[in-house]
């Protein structure tokens, strides 16, 4: 395979695994929602919850578990990134890349619990007497705080707000894709920071919450990756990024362009 047969097939599969991605987890998070009140159901108690886990049965377990390995994908297209834009000595693309794909690994254990360790919490809540629920709920609530409150939704959706404006602001300096795209991305990165109020106030009760951020930032920043992948598969290969702003990649990559070489 000669080098600009191999640039294309990584810009088509970052592309199309970015669309795919995007897609396969909004139809499965829509599922979700549907069939168990998600998101609003974290925010309920357990004797709210179990019972709802319980009576949803397998199914419920299963579409978790498409919900998790769906939002999963998103890895590839992250770890490929620097690749497919030419960027893979840029310093600020290089720790988005970082960010990204630890994000992706937080989230997913903030969504498997539901399919490893919820189940087992349900059934013990529904077979046991006052004084078993009452240490189910606490059970519950602990690896809940720590496993989503924690883990998947803060910093799993800090790191992800971090790579999408990372990667904003260097599509913004070397124009290796459209700028619009750019300054969509820190729009919906910042709208979707401003959901952390919510998770926030599950450990400082009275934190100020901002009701739409989740709903918009969410579904605005879904849409916001759609449309990368997109862009990506609109771009040509090895499309050169604005020289200018190469400051920002490593000394390594500075070099070989006084060289001549292309980045």
């Amino acid at each position: 395979m000669n080098p600009s047969t191999q640039d294309r097939s990584v810009l088509r599969l970052t592309g199309w695994m970015l669309v795919g991605s995007a897609l396969a987890f909004g139809a499965a998070a829509t599922i979700l929602s549907i069939t168990f009140d998600w998101p609003d159901v974290l925010r309920e108690p357990p004797s709210v919850v179990l019972p709802a886990f319980t009576a949803g049965g397998p199914a419920l377990v299963w579409i978790w578990f498409a919900t998790a390995w769906t939002y999963a994908l998103l890895a590839v297209p992250v770890l490929l990134l620097p690749a497919a834009l030419g960027l893979r000595n840029h310093s600020l693309m290089r720790a988005a890349t970082y960010a990204g794909a630890a994000s992706v690994l937080l989230s997913l254990i903030g969504f498997l619990r539901w399919v490893f360790v919820v189940p087992q919490l349900a059934r013990s809540y529904g077979a046991g007497d006052a004084q078993t629920q009452a240490a189910v709920e606490a059970a519950y609530t602990a690896q809940h705080q720590f496993g989503g409150a924690l883990l998947g939704e803060h910093l799993g959706q800090l790191l992800v707000v971090g790579w999408s404006i990372a990667l904003s602001l260097v599509i913004l300096r070397t124009r290796v894709l459209p700028r619009w795209l750019g300054s969509a991305g820190i729009i919906v990165s910042v709208i979707y920071l401003l959901n952390q109020g919510d998770i926030l106030a599950t450990a400082v009760p009275g934190f100020p919450v901002w009701e739409p951020a989740g709903l918009l930032g969410s579904t605005g920043w879904g849409l916001w990756v759609a449309a990368l992948g997109v862009c990506i598969l609109r771009r040509p290969a090895r499309a050169v990024a604005d020289p200018a702003a190469l400051a920002f990649t490593a000394p390594t990559a500075t070099r070989s362009t006084a060289t001549g070489q292309r980045i």
